[in-house]
């Protein structure tokens, strides 16, 4: 399983991540505040500001410290080295 670092020593399951968006939207604002309701959110930012919001296929709702362009990055490496492997 590969995980993708979110910052500060915290990690998520790569293949469980749907998308990565920005936290700025009135939308996701809403999203975290039903996820905090349910009990689904995740907050690994660990006091700092919120720059990216990460969407699992368990329905949870992690939010990260780290920017939104680099978790990107670290996601679509773990793609690339897949899809070597599978060659």
């Amino acid at each position: 399983m590969k995980l993708i670092n979110i910052g500060f020593g915290s990690m998520v399951a790569a293949a469980r991540l749907i998308a990565i968006v920005a936290p700025d939207s009135a939308p996701i604002k809403r999203l975290i505040q039903e996820a905090r309701d349910r009990g689904m959110l995740i907050d690994a930012s660990y006091g700092r500001k919120t720059q990216a919001v990460l969407l699992m296929d368990t329905d949870h709702v992690i939010l990260s410290a780290v920017p939104t362009e680099t978790l990107y990055a670290r996601w679509m490496e773990r793609n690339e080295e897949k899809e070597e492997a599978a060659e």
